[in-house]
């Protein structure tokens, strides 16, 4: 069908050598009404008057006072037919946004795999420098040295500088970290446990800069999405650095790893600043259409002058006193104690229950982390499609951080009865993947209830989950020294899970929590 306005062939073929005056290409000046009189029919009209029944052939042509919206929700969460759903996708794949989301999505990959490329390289470099196994402990845990406090002021620099430019900074100085690695490990063991310090610190503005480029570039029906693309490249990340990581030491040495993604990580800071701007208003690519969907579908938070800024200092003693700042806290930690659990401790749980290679126990825990990026996009289509078709947002909220809690607790009961290896690794697939409805829980939430101070609520809830993460951690070793087993923690984890899910039901919300005392 042509578009409105564009004369069908056979319209043409119809129109008789006088075209109205709106059809033909002279703009000419109609009569108007005299004395309150009709106007008599159109010459150019068959019979001299209107066909009762039957509608022109054509249609005039419509001036619009600006262009026709966009669709209005992702792929597949928008019913229509198959050409409208090719324009949905379409208009989705080519906006601005979905650039915004794909280039967070390759930052938290680099940033998964800068951290997890010591996990692989901690074996070659301990039998090079004469390690102990408890040293190479603490140089694998001077990361969360630098990660335990950082998010905090990562999350305050956002909400005051905005996600674009704090982003920017953090990869560069992660980047630099690690590619300064192998030179500060040839020349002082103090001046690489820096560079491992520094990578964690830098690292921990990247969820908080996440959420806030989110925040700012993506309609509340969007979220989920965005932040499931994101997340997904974060998973990723994982199995990019356990699976190449071995590859380039192969060629390139065991330093290889940490110079080549630090240097992927200064080539994205440069088409990060140079294609991506801090909001959509000030995108020069980014259509009418879009600009206006997006503004429409979020509630902006008024931006402050920065003598406000200055002055404005976060409310942490009235963050702390609602119970949704403790519902995120308790979420974020659970989600971190499971996550570096399964990611420190599955290769070791693999070889020492079903006495597989190291080489096999890899693989064995990198597929659970695929699954992951796959379901947690996969939760954010399902979770905007919930709000869409009328859900509130509490509940959507709710329900996908409860898939994201009972499922894993379910899950490691299952993987505690697996007999055989492609068993466990089932059981574990599904454990992490079902993780990933989280990101559509707690980690969209944080937009949530506190827009303006999404930033530094992350901070909070990171370092909570970062103190959580170094128990799980360390407690899962002692655990197994004093147990003789991993079973038995396994259980525990599970417990942790089901009790979490009820204190995030309880006092979770999805709407706005006043934390500055306006009423």
């Amino acid at each position: 069908m042509a578009p409105p306005g564009q004369l069908l062939p056979l319209a043409r073929s119809l129109l008789p050598l006088s075209a109205p005056p709106f059809v033909s290409g002279r703009r000419r000046r109609l009569p108007t009404l005299v004395l309150g009189r009709a106007l008599p029919p159109p010459t150019w009209l068959p019979h001299g008057r209107l066909p009762p029944a039957h509608p022109l052939p054509f249609a005039p042509p419509r001036r619009l006072s600006r262009p026709p919206p966009p669709a209005t929700s992702l792929p597949g969460a928008s019913p229509g037919g198959g050409a409208e759903a090719q324009a949905v996708l379409a208009e989705f794949v080519t906006s601005e946004r979905v650039k915004v989301a794909a280039m967070l999505g390759l930052a938290l990959a680099l940033c998964n795999a800068d951290r997890v490329v010591m996990s692989v390289a901690i074996v070659p470099l301990s039998q090079a420098y004469g390690w102990t196994p408890s040293f190479a402990g603490v140089v694998q845990s001077s990361f969360l040295w630098g990660y335990l406090v950082s998010p905090i002021i990562g999350g305050a620099l956002v909400d005051y500088y905005g996600g674009k430019r704090v982003m920017a900074y953090g990869v560069a100085l992660w980047s630099l970290a690690t590619f300064l690695s192998p030179w500060a490990a040839a020349r002082s063991l103090w001046l690489f446990l820096s560079t491992r310090v520094l990578l964690g610190m830098a690292e921990g503005v990247a969820l908080p800069s996440m959420n806030n480029m989110v925040l700012r570039w993506f309609p509340r029906t969007e979220r989920s999405s965005a932040v499931g693309i994101a997340m997904a490249g974060f998973q990723l990340g994982n199995t990019i650095g356990l699976l190449l990581s071995p590859i380039i030491m192969s060629r390139a040495g065991i330093f290889g790893p940490f110079v080549i993604f630090g240097l992927f990580g200064f080539l994205w800071v440069l088409v990060w600043i140079s294609a991506i701007s801090g909001t959509p208003g000030e995108n020069a690519q980014i259509s009418a259409h879009e600009l206006d969907y997006i503004t429409r579908g979020q509630k902006l938070v008024k931006t402050q002058s920065g003598g406000e800024r200055l002055r404005k200092v976060p409310p942490f003693s009235k963050l702390l006193s609602k119970w949704p700042t403790w519902a995120l806290i308790s979420a974020n930690a659970m989600h971190s104690w499971g996550y570096f659990v399964i990611l420190s401790w599955m290769p070791v749980y693999f070889k020492t229950i079903y006495h597989v290679n190291l080489r096999e126990a890899a693989w064995f825990s990198a597929l659970p982390w695929v699954m992951m990026a796959v379901l947690g996009y996969v939760a954010g289509v399902v979770s905007d499609r919930l709000i869409q078709n009328g859900t509130s947002i509490t509940l959507t909220r709710k329900i996908m951080q409860t898939i994201g809690f009972v499922g894993p607790g379910v899950a490691l009961l299952g993987l505690n009865a697996a007999k055989s290896p492609v068993i466990a690794s089932a059981w574990l697939t599904i454990a992490v993947g079902l993780k990933s409805f989280g990101h559509s829980g707690f980690l969209v939430n944080l937009q949530e209830i506190a827009p303006q101070y999404a930033g530094v609520l992350h901070g909070m809830s990171n370092t909570a989950g970062t103190f959580a993460a170094i128990l799980g951690t360390v407690g899962a070793g002692f655990f197994v020294d004093r147990m003789g087993s991993f079973r038995g923690f396994l259980i525990l984890t599970s417990l942790l899970y089901f009790s979490s899910t009820l204190f995030w039901d309880i006092f979770a919300t999805g709407e706005r929590v006043d934390f500055d005392g306006t009423g």
